[in-house]
């Protein structure tokens, strides 16, 4: 586990980390580990599941949880004067729920009604398309929430066969943040754990590559929701910090050559930005724009017409100095929140099996120079194949657009 003290905060918070995400399921049982983030609400041997939310709100904090590709968090912030009881409340869960058969049967409805929702919510649903196309045959392009078929499929017996391999001692992390002793924090965990399943989870998987390719799903829609995905890199790849900055420039921010470009002299859209996605063994940099259908073209073009200048090592000082002060700010800001602390520490320890400090993360982002991603660029996109999906009405022109660089 991991404790970090912030004596002058009023507030603490607790996340359990899982090593189960959707890229480690079997393919009939996509899903599993969204669900099991679900039903581990719905009931424990000591309280039912109207009594967690009741006792969280007598305590004024907050319960949530979220599945990834590669893990599941549950976690609550309360005042510091309530961690014994949020801790009791948490591990209970973990540790003691029943998956009664009624409220399995029950969640299958929400999730599956959760579903829906994606479809109707094309700005969401396009990214999980990408992701679908860009690592096809890949269980890292699986979607975590799972199909209808499979999730109306999951049963009692194949969710606690998936929740027997995977909540295991050596496949989860405790991280806590606040205003708390870390010894006796430490030593409450201890104690509130010691019923977890021992031994260690092995992880195997090989890493997925970019699958050059369309989806291009039409929807009658007010927007056309545009994704292009391109090769990322690795978690702790030697890269990691050049491609923070790279995609800084690129779309991170207002300041960013697409935001300024495609929004700001174009006004071809609201909304239009990058972002990474990096897991242990592979990563994917995906941009995103929602724009008028006849203008999508237009923009796709424009979007392709930055990533071109980027692999031509057309960057300058000033972008990489101030992305680098963005990126360091933003780390900053954060650090006032203990949620966020938690996160990052909780992460950071199930990811790459250690605690990457405030301090080394500073200073690796110092230490990137404008050759570093100058080169990168022109090392990770030349030549190389990129996946767009879009969602929206009258897409037939973006299935002509050359996706080469």
């Amino acid at each position: 586990m991991v404790v970090e003290e912030i004596a002058h905060v009023r507030s603490a918070t607790i996340g359990v980390w899982v090593g189960a995400g959707s890229r480690f399921e079997q393919p009939e049982e996509a899903g599993v580990s969204h669900f099991i983030e679900h039903l581990l609400f719905k009931g424990t041997e000591r309280r039912t599941a109207k009594q967690i939310a009741e006792e969280m709100d007598v305590l004024g904090g907050s319960l949530n949880a979220f599945t990834s590709k590669e893990h599941t968090c549950y976690y609550t912030k309360v005042l510091d004067e309530h961690l014994d009881r949020a801790l009791d409340l948490l591990t209970d869960m973990v540790l003691h729920s029943v998956f009664d058969p009624g409220e399995l049967e029950k969640e299958q409805g929400v999730i599956l009604e959760e579903i829906k929702m994606y479809e109707d919510t094309p700005d969401e649903l396009v990214h999980d398309l990408l992701a679908e196309q860009a690592w096809a045959g890949h269980p890292l392009g699986r979607v975590i929430i799972g199909t209808a078929d499979t999730v109306s499929g999951l049963d009692r017996a194949r969710v606690l066969d998936y929740f027997g391999r995977y909540y295991r001692a050596g496949n989860t992390v405790v991280a806590v943040a606040g205003n708390v002793q870390a010894d006796q924090v430490v030593e409450a965990v201890g104690r509130a754990f010691a019923g977890l399943a021992l031994g260690p989870v092995r992880l195997e998987g090989t890493p997925a590559l970019v699958v050059t390719g369309r989806d291009l799903r039409d929807k009658d829609t007010e927007q056309a929701h545009v994704c292009l995905g391109l090769p990322g890199v690795p978690q702790d790849h030697d890269d990691m910090y050049p491609l923070y900055v790279l995609n800084a420039v690129l779309g991170g921010g207002s300041s960013s050559r697409l935001f300024q470009t495609i929004r700001e002299e174009r006004g071809l859209a609201y909304s239009v930005y990058s972002y990474l996605s990096s897991y242990h063994d592979s990563g994917l940099l995906t941009v995103y724009a929602g724009s008028s259908p006849e203008a999508a073209p237009e923009v796709l073009e424009l979007v392709l017409q930055e990533l071109a200048a980027l692999t031509r090592g057309e960057v300058t000082a000033a972008e990489v100095d101030r992305a680098k002060e963005q990126m360091k700010g933003q780390l900053m800001l954060s650090l006032e929140s203990t949620s966020s602390r938690m996160t990052r520490l909780g992460r950071s320890l199930l990811s790459r099996g250690r605690v990457q400090t405030v301090d080394e993360v500073l200073a690796r982002l110092s230490t990137v120079s404008l050759q570093d991603v100058q080169g990168l660029s022109e090392r990770l996109f030349q030549n190389r194949g990129m996946a767009l999906a879009a969602v929206g009405p009258d897409l037939g022109s973006l299935a002509d657009i050359s996706l080469g660089l």
